[in-house]
């Protein structure tokens, strides 16, 4: 079955403000630990209760409807405070990485033309004042436009160029979390008696083992990214998860804090799922209550989720795939027990989205099987490249969203992702999908990550050369010849770097343009 039963295609979206998604969960789920970072903890309500006082302290500042506010933080206490106060304002959520250099950070907030710049103990230091100097903070939502009021302005990762300004209006945070949630949990948006946005399962806990109020994960995922602020904070919220936060990836630090915590779902980019598989220890630990294991950002080897498959046998591995450009997400595998999730693939589009494969230059669907550009429309859809009218052209045409992946859909409308268009190998007029080789590679034992760019070639265009992470007993040459025996010629490897690590992005992009920098 691929679509589950209990749930119809197309949802009703509530015309209601991010900041209801919060208020919503607060009266619902009031007193749960909503985030826990060490020995400190949020509950629903305090968050709520702060993230008013934040927006009441942002209007004492001048700051209002529109206004753009930038957040400079880790993930931590502070975020989601200062998150729900600039949407309870009114204002737009900015988020930077913390780790930028300063000439990039700057270029962003200048581009975003910020008018307030925030930390995390800026944060504090403002819901503390405002907390001294109100004896009761307005709960009031300042009216906005849903359709044309920006929620975010959040700036794509820049893996393949220049970071640009995506324009996500209010409604379409609203709806891809409603997307999510309702995909992740059988459920259907309702409102509450206040107004405000929540959800009611509809699924049986058979079929959706996954109970409101009941969710337990451990978020490494960033917050300033798409991923993190959807499927990290507004998701989880609107579901009354519990989340713990770690500062950073400490494999066997994460394994035995998720069997003491009895968490529910493992939850991120890829490279999180690979450095617990490297420990070699993930079967030691008693992970029985996990029942989903969910990634984006990157497609999971096969490999991976065979192997995730033999260590959480009960657990369903749910890939989806998104990008900036859609606020989060437009496609998962059914997270019902009985669903058909295929390997490989990232699912199905989600309620009220359509994809379509496309060739170079064409707007006409391809047939099932063939590969081509993917291309996405759906109410998540961005408006646009902040100043960029030529940029927001080229991907924006009569509402389908071109996302420069490479894809397939099957006959039954799962989607595979190939490659990234710019990442295609061009050897001497030949495509060479590097999606391809690095499946190969991933299968050996003796590779613990891969990667494979093209190298500028005066005769053949582009060879393709592999970057590897080895494990264990490994011989380069036996790699390459083991690879090449599998693949006609013009796909073989050409060159094999041995090297350290993989570099990626803090969402989990393995960072192709520094590996191709080594090669020119």
């Amino acid at each position: 079955m691929t679509w589950p039963p209990e749930l119809p295609r197309s949802l009703t979206y509530p015309a209601v403000a991010v900041g209801s998604i919060l208020d919503a969960a607060a009266r619902r789920y009031g007193p749960r630990t909503v985030f826990q970072q060490d020995a400190e903890s949020l509950s629903y309500n305090d968050l709520a209760d702060r993230a008013h006082r934040f927006a009441a302290a942002l209007a004492g500042r001048g700051i209002g409807r529109g206004d753009r506010v930038a957040l400079v933080m880790p993930n931590c206490l502070a975020y989601p405070v200062a998150y729900y106060g600039i949407q309870f304002a009114g204002a737009t959520f900015v988020p930077v990485n913390p780790l930028l250099p300063d000439a990039a950070r700057n270029a962003q907030l200048r581009d975003a033309e910020v008018a307030l710049t925030v930390t995390a103990a800026m944060t504090d230091t403002m819901v503390e004042a405002e907390s001294t100097g109100l004896d009761q903070v307005p709960v009031d939502q300042v009216p906005v436009d849903l359709e044309n009021d920006l929620a975010h302005l959040a700036y794509t990762g820049g893996t393949t160029g220049v970071s640009k300004g995506v324009r996500l209006p209010i409604r379409n945070v609203v709806v891809n979390t409603l997307q999510n949630t309702c995909w992740r949990m059988g459920a259907l948006p309702v409102l509450d008696d206040h107004g405000d946005v929540t959800v009611e399962q509809v699924g049986s806990e058979e079929e959706w083992p996954a109970r409101l109020g009941s969710d337990v994960a451990i978020n490494l995922t960033p917050w300033f990214h798409a991923m993190g602020t959807i499927g990290g904070l507004n998701g989880p919220i609107m579901a009354g998860a519990t989340l713990h936060l770690h500062a950073r990836l400490d494999p066997l630090h994460y394994l035995r804090e998720a069997e003491r915590l009895r968490i529910t779902t493992i939850g991120g980019a890829p490279a999180l799922v690979a450095a617990l598989l490297a420990t070699g220890r993930m079967g030691k630990f008693d992970l029985s209550s996990v029942r989903s294991v969910s990634t984006g950002a990157a497609p999971l080897s096969l490999d991976t989720i065979e192997r995730l498959h033999r260590i959480l046998p009960d657990a369903k591995v749910i890939e989806g795939y998104g990008l900036t450009e859609v606020t989060m997400g437009a496609t998962l595998n059914p997270a019902f027990t009985s669903g058909v999730r295929k390997p490989g693939t990232v699912g199905l589009p989600t309620f009220d989205t359509e994809l379509k494969v496309v060739a170079e230059d064409s707007e006409e669907p391809l047939p099932a099987g063939e590969r081509g550009e993917v291309c996405i429309r759906g109410p998540q859809v961005m408006t646009g490249y902040h100043n960029r009218p030529e940029a927001t052209a080229e991907v924006l045409v009569d509402g389908w969203l071109h996302t420069g992946d490479i894809g397939v859909l099957d006959e039954d409308g799962y989607l595979s992702i190939v490659d990234r268009k710019k990442d295609l190998v061009l050897y001497k007029g030949y495509n060479v999908y590097p999606r391809e080789l690095e499946e190969l590679l991933l299968a050996l034992p003796s590779v613990r990550a891969a990667a494979v760019v093209g190298k500028p070639d005066e005769l053949a265009g582009e060879l393709p050369v592999a970057f590897v992470v080895p494990d264990g007993d490994f011989d380069r040459d036996t790699v390459l010849a083991t690879i090449n025996e599998q693949v006609v010629h013009y796909k073989r490897l050409r060159d094999l770097r041995v090297v350290d690590t993989i570099p990626v992005s803090a969402a989990g992009k393995v960072l192709k343009r520094e590996l191709r920098a080594t090669l020119t």
